[in-house]
């Protein structure tokens, strides 16, 4: 039985593509909503690069930029999923989705209702089932990946990324300073042990781990000490640039399964 219904996600980075796609492919009337200067690592798998080039095509689907409400049907009708430069969600009210998915992973629970819409999704922690949404999807990678939550909050942000190949930090790529981002690499490319990769400010980012360059900042992306700004997959595998993670995958289904809970009685 087709469900027609409306489905609004903030954000359009890796994760929220992972359920953008999966709501998709369940035809699902998706909504994306993404800042003006969107600042995804893997933007190989990210509908917010239609953002910067007007349409983003991650595994056979397409995003396409609108500049306002009007064009959603015909992008819609075309088998496409529209993209409103929107970070405040300002169309929420004149869009009325029946579905609100919280899905940038602040971590922080900002900015969050759920009076926003009938069934209001939240992704990660910062946010509290039965207050802020009325399900919150658990992302730390493990057993409970995926898991519903009708009370209570996700595990707590642990700052370790996921096991990839063996290795944690190794494979991540944070900002030695702040200031402009600059690769010195394309992204795909395949790094060495050490390897410049960029530099903020001036200052080399060497690589912490050998493999294939898998996510990679913006050139010209302003950046903080700290920040995430790339991504090495130890495995090297250059099939795994354009496709969907598991974790992504995990996350999609995971929303699609509480929508349905919802709305298919």
């Amino acid at each position: 039985m087709k469900l027609d219904l409306m489905v609004l996600i903030k954000g359009a980075g890796e994760m929220a593509s992972g359920v953008a796609f999966c709501l998709h492919q369940a035809h699902l009337r998706v909504v994306l909503s993404e800042r003006p200067q969107p600042l995804a690592v893997r933007r190989a798998v990210s509908f917010c690069e239609a953002v910067h080039q007007g349409r983003m095509e991650v595994e056979g689907v397409t995003a396409v930029r609108v500049p306002g409400l009007d064009g959603l049907a015909a992008i819609w009708a075309a088998g496409q999923i529209p993209l409103l430069v929107d970070p405040e969600l300002a169309y929420l009210p004149a869009l009325k989705p029946q579905v609100l998915v919280e899905a940038t992973l602040n971590k922080q629970g900002l900015d969050l209702d759920m009076g926003d819409a009938p069934l209001v999704i939240a992704l990660g922690p910062g946010f509290y089932a039965g207050r802020q949404a009325h399900v919150v999807v658990e992302t730390n990678r493990g057993h409970d990946l995926g898991r519903l939550i009708y009370e209570g909050q996700a595990q707590a942000n642990t700052g370790v990324p996921g096991d990839i190949g063996g290795l944690t930090w190794q494979r991540v790529l944070r900002a030695p300073a702040a200031g402009g981002f600059e690769p010195s690499l394309e992204l795909g490319a395949q790094v060495a042990l050490g390897q410049e990769v960029a530099r903020v400010a001036g200052q080399p980012l060497l690589a912490g781990t050998a493999g294939l360059l898998r996510g990679l900042l913006r050139p010209g992306s302003l950046v903080h000490p700290g920040q995430k700004v790339g991504d090495i997959d130890p495995r090297g595998d250059p099939a795994y640039l354009r496709t969907i993670s598991e974790k992504a995958r995990a996350l999609g289904g995971a929303v699609l399964v509480a929508i349905m809970r919802q709305f298919n009685r």
